[in-house]
């Protein structure tokens, strides 16, 4: 009896994720069969247009719901946690070959799921002296700040802006989560994402952060550069970027 259930099972559980490969075991009524089909496949669906809603746009109802089924039907998780699927579907995305997608998806889908992830991030946050000097000490950076690069432009990509071939320059995004755990985006230069870089390293002062980052510049006035970069040191700690500095 017990295997004959576990056989039920495992055969109900393959014709939900695939219908058109899989039949159901016999004996159940086809209107019931309807019923769990939609409901599993619209939850997953649903939960993932909320995830990824300017792929969802972008591709159309028609090709969204195809990707959408071709995750649900192929492809194995490796976690049952729902806050994880969308992590799940970027996973899927990357072994897809030969599938006809657009060559910026894989990307656009993982600049849609940076906000959830830090929506739920809880990193540890470092010790800090938030009225530190920024300078003379070591600035620690917010484990809630990232600073992200893509080859496509994917904070312009939708319905009305599809790029065949990615730009020369590639899009420097700092994505950081604030007090009120609102997630915010904004472009940055080539230099600022530099900055963010060395920051993230740590073990260096302010002041030889900047010193660094003008001789990889190039800079002839390092002084003022050092001046300049206090500012910008200072207003990535009003805005939550920055910490302070390492008590």
């Amino acid at each position: 009896m017990a295997d004959t259930l576990h056989d039920q099972q495992f055969r109900l559980s393959r014709h939900l994720r695939d219908p058109s490969a899989h039949p159901p075991p016999p004996g159940i009524e086809e209107r019931r069969l309807a019923i769990y089909r939609d409901l599993f496949f619209n939850n997953i669906e649903g939960l993932l247009a909320g995830n990824f809603p300017v792929i969802r746009k972008t591709l159309g109802d028609d090709a969204w719901r195809r990707l959408v089924r071709g995750f649900y039907a192929d492809y194995r998780s490796h976690t049952p946690l729902f806050p994880e699927i969308a992590r799940e579907f970027i996973r899927f995305l990357d072994t897809r070959t030969d599938d006809g997608d657009p060559p910026w998806l894989r990307e656009l889908a993982h600049y849609e799921w940076v906000e959830l992830a830090l929506q739920i991030a809880d990193d540890a946050v470092p010790p800090h002296d938030p009225e530190g000097d920024l300078l003379t000490g070591v600035p620690v950076m917010s484990p809630f700040a990232w600073a992200l690069a893509y080859p496509w432009p994917v904070h312009r990509i939708g319905p009305d802006f599809q790029p065949e071939a990615p730009p020369a320059e590639p899009a420097l995004l700092l994505v950081r989560r604030d007090a009120g755990h609102h997630v915010r985006f904004a472009t940055i230069s080539p230099l600022v994402y530099r900055l963010v870089e060395l920051l993230g390293e740590g073990g260096r002062s302010g002041a030889d952060t900047l010193r660094q980052l003008a001789a990889e510049a190039g800079v002839d006035d390092v002084p003022a550069f050092v001046e300049q970069g206090a500012a910008m040191l200072s207003r990535m700690r009003e805005e939550g970027t920055l910490l302070g500095a390492r008590p």
